[in-house]
């Protein structure tokens, strides 16, 4: 028998060399493997249980008990685990949590990349994937991305795409061993109705577009 769905889930994205994907059990040893290649590129910025002590969680059995808790949730309408592939390989992942619906129809954003994709606009894409899908065929109305002052890269991402900075939350999370403020960034649904991704690519055709073109239209003497 097959697993319930939820609307917009499961769902494949693609947009050039970039693909999300549901999370697989089969994804374990490309997940370990990446982890443990960039225990200190994520050791900052991952989360830990309050009393615990900074570290980068790498082994197949954390992955397999991730992933039942995530597909449980995702099951049930209240998240979406994505995998992040470029050009088919194992790149890190982009998590929808926090689903509300009611009155807020709203979701949070969680994301982490291997660092050797880093810099490459793999995760800027993959974020105005989903910020669209979570618009379109989720249905949500706003969605919410927080993130620590001092982690840089990870602003990054969501500055180039337009997200609104609406202030900071004291002590919002456990992150790295400690209690840590955050910055938290929203999209509403109606400020981009062009699309994320299309706005995504207009910002990098301005960026790549010199500003001295010269005209070569052919002159009349």
């Amino acid at each position: 028998m097959s697993e319930p769905t939820s609307p917009g889930w499961p769902a494949v994205l693609t947009d050039g060399d970039v693909t999300l994907r549901p999370v697989r059990w089969r994804d374990a040893p490309a997940w370990s493997d990446a982890r443990r290649r960039n225990v200190e590129w994520l050791r900052e910025w991952e989360a830990t249980p309050p009393g615990g002590k900074a570290f980068v969680p790498t082994s197949v059995s954390t992955f397999v008990s991730m992933t039942r808790r995530l597909r449980a949730e995702a099951r049930h309408g209240r998240a979406l685990p994505f995998a992040v592939l470029v050009g088919g390989e194992f790149a890190g992942q982009l998590n929808v949590s926090s689903v509300i619906r009611g009155s807020l129809h709203s979701a949070s954003l969680g994301y982490w990349i291997d660092e050797r994709y880093a810099g490459r606009g793999v995760m800027p894409t993959a974020v105005a994937l989903v910020t669209d899908h979570c618009f379109a065929a989720v249905g949500l109305h706003r969605i919410e991305v927080n993130i620590r002052p001092e982690n840089a890269a990870s602003r990054r991402v969501v500055e180039k795409l337009g997200f609104r900075e609406e202030g900071l939350r004291r002590q919002f999370l456990h992150i790295s061993g400690a209690w840590r403020d955050h910055l938290s960034y929203a999209l509403l649904r109606g400020e981009v109705p062009e699309g994320l991704v299309a706005r995504w690519h207009a910002t990098q055709l301005s960026r790549d577009t010199p500003l001295d073109v010269p005209d070569r239209k052919p002159r009349r003497s």
